[in-house]
């Protein structure tokens, strides 16, 4: 194979101990994989250009450059760890075509490309992060007992005090360490973010005394580190003149207190999410007076996998007509008037294809042996009836998670509300035998047998509290977070192949933990808004329609999911979270009403789940083969003018390609999905 030498040059800053790094489509540049990535080096007195020269095989080649870290293996001989900080995400990579023995390439400024701006942050590849929330979700987070302090207003920062020591020894070998293995240590990073219904400020440096807390706020402090079970985290606590104006950020009078946090705790519990309470010690005595709730997630790489870095849509999407999402495939079962296929099947999400749904809709469990499964309800009714007598009937409530995947195959199903009905018909009926009409796909079925044309919007299903207390079918405990997203993010990635994908899902966290955990795939953040139909959540998070666009922006996930009873009500809501750069769609009983339909598209509504999508649109070709083949229409069309006669087609993964398309929130606009046209 001939070779040839390729200089490349690309202009960047860095922070201390970064470095910039290109990867491509070829075993020379890693195959896409960061950690076989390039690494490049500054030239010149500013440091600022970078540039490496390799050896390639002559023909093109696609690259992209990133700023990352690139750590020595914790482990005597092992791979290196790469931290991926901000990389380019143009739809069309660079190429590099060499002919010649040499070639040099000045690429300019890094993340600009054919003139267009695409950039995102890095993923978890090797490091964790720590999230730290203080919020008024079920009580004010902060109890004050001593009554010196009672009426005051205070501020509070957080600092990473450093790491738990392991003794003097390790302390005098780390202050003489100046291998690339100190920045281990280095790169732990200590970042806050707030949100509320109007507005957000996020991945920002705290002021010297800290924040005060606000009633309507969320407060959250994110930790990026190598070192997770061995932190020391401090909240400060300051007190403020109440006879003042107060300016958020302004030094306040004093220094009331302290509360430790060692982030071994988290290992220690055995969970990944929950609540601890730290005592506030007195700043001159050791007196405790009072007591903060420290909400926490932890979120870690997803085990056995690694996200290449040939392309990414978690915040690609093309502007079009209003997607028509085929909700539970062809309908749910239970609306008033429903489509006689079950929901959720394979029969379902193909009969909505074939009637025009650019998206099928469905509900992600894990069953007992972590399965990914297809199903609506966090419960299911199993019914038991007498060998002698057909018409008596006791059905038995059933969480899901509690059942393995074959006992769930050979259920006599029952959806959780027939338990409050005498109509049992469905359970009496004799169960079809077709595969295709059988409830509890799993989603790797449905990647083979559903047409690969047909988006998948996948709800991940969570438990949620409402405001109440009580939770979603009484299930207050449910899995692992982060071992139920590793199983089926891992079942996505490696099954999807070029089908568009849109994850949802109704809890924050899990949408933090998507976006953070991989780089292909977006998500959309699902809230009922004000609602009468649903009771209220207790996360302050999901109580407004406007605070989940503050958290979409926060978290810089594609959009929100919204309810259709709250838009219908504030219509302006549409158009003000896709001036923040958001994607809108709804979901909602209202939705399967067409006039209701009109109204949200005449307001640009960018995606439509409703339930009769059969009986409503009737059969016709799904909407992106119609887009395909109108792109290999222009192919041959102009490939005809130019009379260059070519024995076949290359069709690009997309026919709006980043040069040519507007930046929106950092990405060009297309498709959440491979062959975006």
């Amino acid at each position: 194979m001939e070779t040839a030498q390729v200089t490349l040059a690309v202009r960047g800053d860095t922070s201390p101990g970064e470095v910039i790094a290109v990867v491509g489509s070829c075993e020379a540049l890693g195959s896409w994989c960061h950690q076989r990535a390039v690494r490049l080096h500054p030239v010149g007195d500013d440091g600022a250009v970078w540039t490496t020269t390799i050896t390639v095989p002559k023909g093109v080649a696609q690259y992209r450059y990133f700023k990352g870290f690139f750590l020595e293996s914790k482990s005597a001989g092992g791979p290196c760890q790469v931290i991926v900080n901000m990389w380019e995400t143009h739809q069309q990579p660079r190429t590099m075509s060499p002919t010649e023995s040499h070639l040099n390439t000045d690429d300019g400024q890094f993340g600009v490309h054919n003139g267009v701006t695409c950039l995102d942050s890095g993923w978890l590849t090797c490091q964790t992060e720590i999230r730290l929330r203080l919020h008024h979700s079920k009580k004010a987070p902060v109890s004050i007992t001593k009554k010196k302090y009672k009426k005051s207003r205070f501020r509070i920062k957080l600092t990473l005090e450093g790491f738990e020591e392991e003794g003097e020894e390790d302390e005098e070998e780390e202050e003489v360490d100046l291998s690339p293995s100190c920045w281990h240590k280095t790169t732990t990073t200590l970042e806050t973010g707030m949100i509320s219904g109007s507005g957000y400020k996020s991945r920002h440096s705290q002021p010297e005394c800290g924040y005060a807390l606000e009633p309507s706020q969320w407060t959250e402090y994110s930790i990026h580190t190598m070192y997770p079970d061995n932190l020391e985290l401090t909240f400060e606590f300051f007190e403020e003149d109440m006879s003042e104006h107060v300016v958020q950020g302004n030094a306040p009078s004093g220094h009331m207190g302290t509360a430790c946090l060692l982030s071994s705790t988290f290992v220690e519990s055995g969970k990944d999410i929950g609540v601890v309470t730290l005592p506030i010690m007195g700043r001159n005595s050791r007196q405790t007076i009072g007591k903060v709730r420290v909400d926490y997630l932890v979120i870690r790489p997803i085990e056995g996998l690694q996200c290449d870095m040939s392309t990414s849509f978690t915040k690609y999407w093309r502007k079009r007509s209003p997607l028509d999402v085929g909700h539970r495939g062809a309908g749910s079962t239970h609306t008033a008037k429903h489509h006689k296929i079950r929901e959720n099947t394979i029969t379902s999400f193909i009969s909505a294809a074939k009637h025009g749904a650019a998206y099928v809709e469905f509900d992600v469990h894990l069953s007992k042996d972590a399965i990914p499964i297809i199903y609506h309800d966090l419960t299911c009714c199993i019914a038991t009836k007498k060998k002698t007598d057909k018409t008596s009937l006791e059905l038995i409530e059933v969480p899901v998670k509690d059942l393995t995947f074959d006992q769930l195959q050979l259920l006599k199903l029952a959806h959780a509300t027939a338990i409050k009905g005498a109509d049992h018909k469905d359970l009496l009926d004799d169960e079809e035998e077709i595969d295709e009409h059988q409830p509890f796909p799993s989603l790797s079925h449905i990647f083979q047998a559903v047409p690969e044309h047909v988006g998948f919007n996948i709800e991940l299903k969570w438990i949620c509290q409402m405001k109440d207390g009580s939770w979603d079918g009484n299930l207050s405990s449910y899995f692992n977070m982060n071992t139920f997203l590793d199983i089926i993010l891992s079942c996505v990635l490696q099954k999807a192949g070029k089908r568009r994908i849109v994850f949802s899902c109704f809890d924050p966290d899990v949408c933090t933990m998507v976006r953070r955990k991989q780089n292909k795939y977006p998500i959309l953040f699902l809230t009922q808004g004000v609602s009468d139909t649903y009771p209220e959540m207790m996360d302050i998070r999901c109580q407004t329609t406007q605070i989940a666009m503050s958290f979409a922006q926060s978290e810089n996930i594609l959009g929100i999911s919204a309810h259709t009873e709250d838009l219908l009500k504030n219509m302006n809501y549409i158009r003000e979270a896709q001036s923040k750069g958001l994607v809108v769609f709804s979901w909602g009983d209202d939705n399967n009403d067409d006039k209701n339909r009109r109204k949200l598209k005449e307001q640009g509504i960018d995606g439509l789940i409703y339930d009769r999508i059969c009986e409503d649109l009737g059969e016709q070709p799904n909407i992106f083969k119609v887009e395909e083949q109108h792109s290999l229409q222009e192919v041959i069309t102009e490939e005809t003018m130019n009379s260059c006669a070519h024995s076949c087609y290359s069709i690009p993964c997309s026919s709006a390609p980043c040069a040519t398309s507007k930046i929106r929130s950092g990405s060009a606009e297309s498709d959440s999905g491979l062959s975006s046209s």
